[in-house]
Parts: structure tokens; C-alpha cells; sequence
């Protein structure tokens, strides 16, 4: 099956909107899916192996939508006691909003409004996540994202997102007909796995990026990451 991407075709939630209750809800949803579907599992493996007890370490989430995987990072430090400075992009000001109200007990967390292509941050950073924002680009705009992760940091990279299947979309198929049946939901979950890229489509992306050496896996429901990290 081969990618459907169409730049005019936006995900609702990509959609310029105020807060609402139906951008609230969706954006829940998304954290539970994450949640139960395998995302927080195939991060903390790399929170693991990346921080160590006691490191300070500056952090970017680039694509963070509501915040939940910058607060993953922080609750993690705060485990092995070390000292994170965590900067979260989105370009979408009323999820940023939400993220904040979800944050406010995490001032490790800086929330910044921007688009990461124009982006100028002052410094490099340690740790570069990106999760599930890969597929919301165009291939070209991929490959850019991709070049763009290893320019903001030297170190540890790692992006992760779908992995596009037969049997991941029937099964986002089954979910959003079964359980997560909100309007917004539903469209922007079967969107995603429409526009996800294949294992070897991914594989492709980060060589065309430049990227040489890096790792990269499949990981339970429907999930692939690829990842760069320092000798």
C-alpha cells in the first residue's frame, strides 16, 4: 500500500482553532493512545540509556502538541535525580495552551511557540526527541526535519513515529470505530496511519538526510524509531 499524503488535507488538529472542548478531548485521547500503544514504552527505553543518574542535560521536544512526553522526560529525571532544562515546540498556539495548564507543576518544562524550520535556538542541545509528527510531512519536509533534528544536537537524537501496515491500519480502523469514536479523533487517527511511512520509506529518509550510522527499529503496535547517539 503505497503513502497517501496530500499537503492541502490537514489533520483537524493541525487546523488553525481556538481551545475546545473537542481540541481537549483529542488531545486526551492521543495521550492515552500513547499510553496503551506502545509510545511511552519506546521513549523511556532511550530515557534509560541517555540519562544517567545526576546528569544535566538540555532537552528539546520538537512537535509536542500537549506536552505529555516533555513531562515523561521530567518525571524520568526527577527519578534518577538529575537536572533537565526541557524546551517544547509546537507552532499550534491552543494546544500550546492546554500543554501549559497540563504543566504547571513542571517548571523544567519551557513551552515556545514556533515552527521548528524557522526556529533559532541560541545553543545546541543534549537530547533531540521528535515523536509522531514525522508523518505530517511531506517527504522532502521530512528529510529537512531529519536534517534539522541533527543540526540541533550532536548527541542523542531520536525520532520515532507509525509505522504504516495493513495490519496497523485495520487496527486503527477497529479503535476508531470501537473506542476512540470522536469526530476529531477518528479522522486524524485514520489520516495518520494513511500517511505514515513504511519501515523501509523511514530507513530512506534518514540517508537522504545525511544521516549515517543510526539505529533503527520496529517497536510494538505499529511503531518505528530511528535514533542517533555519540560514541
Amino acid at each position: 500500500m503505497k503513502r497517501r499524503f496530500n499537503p492541502a488535507e490537514l489533520e483537524l488538529m493541525d487546523r488553525p482553532q481556538p481551545v475546545s472542548a473537542e481540541l481537549e478531548r483529542d488531545l486526551e485521547n492521543i495521550r492515552q493512545l500513547n499510553r496503551w500503544f506502545g509510545s511511552y514504552a519506546l521513549i523511556s527505553i532511550f530515557l534509560s540509556r541517555w540519562i544517567k543518574p545526576g546528569a544535566r542535560l538540555r532537552i528539546v521536544d520538537l512537535a509536542t502538541g500537549s506536552g505529555d512526553i516533555p513531562r515523561l522526560i521530567a518525571e524520568y529525571g526527577r527519578k534518577v535525580g538529575g537536572e533537565l532544562r526541557i524546551d517544547a515546540l509546537d507552532r499550534q498556539s491552543a494546544t500550546l495552551e492546554i500543554a501549559k495548564k497540563l504543566s504547571v507543576h513542571y517548571p523544567e518544562i519551557t513551552f515556545i511557540e514556533t515552527d521548528v524550520f524557522s526556529w533559532q535556538p541560541s545553543t545546541t542541545y543534549d537530547v533531540v526527541f521528535c515523536t509522531l509528527a514525522l508523518h505530517h510531512f511531506s517527504d522532502g519536509d521530512a528529510v529537512r526535519l531529519l536534517q534539522r533534528c541533527r543540526q540541533l544536537s550532536p548527541k542523542f537524537v531520536l525520532v520515532s513515529d507509525l509505522r504504516r501496515g495493513w495490519l496497523a491500519t485495520i487496527g486503527v480502523h477497529l479503535l476508531t470505530t470501537t473506542m476512540f469514536r470522536e469526530p476529531m479523533t477518528k479522522h486524524d487517527a485514520r489520516l495518520s496511519i494513511a500517511r505514515a511511512f513504511s519501515f523501509s520509506e523511514m530507513n530512506q529518509l534518514a540517508q537522504r538526510a545525511g544521516w549515517t550510522n543510526f539505529g533503527h527499529k520496529t517497536f510494538p503496535f505499529a511503531r518505528q524509531a530511528i535514533w542517533l547517539e555519540a560514541a
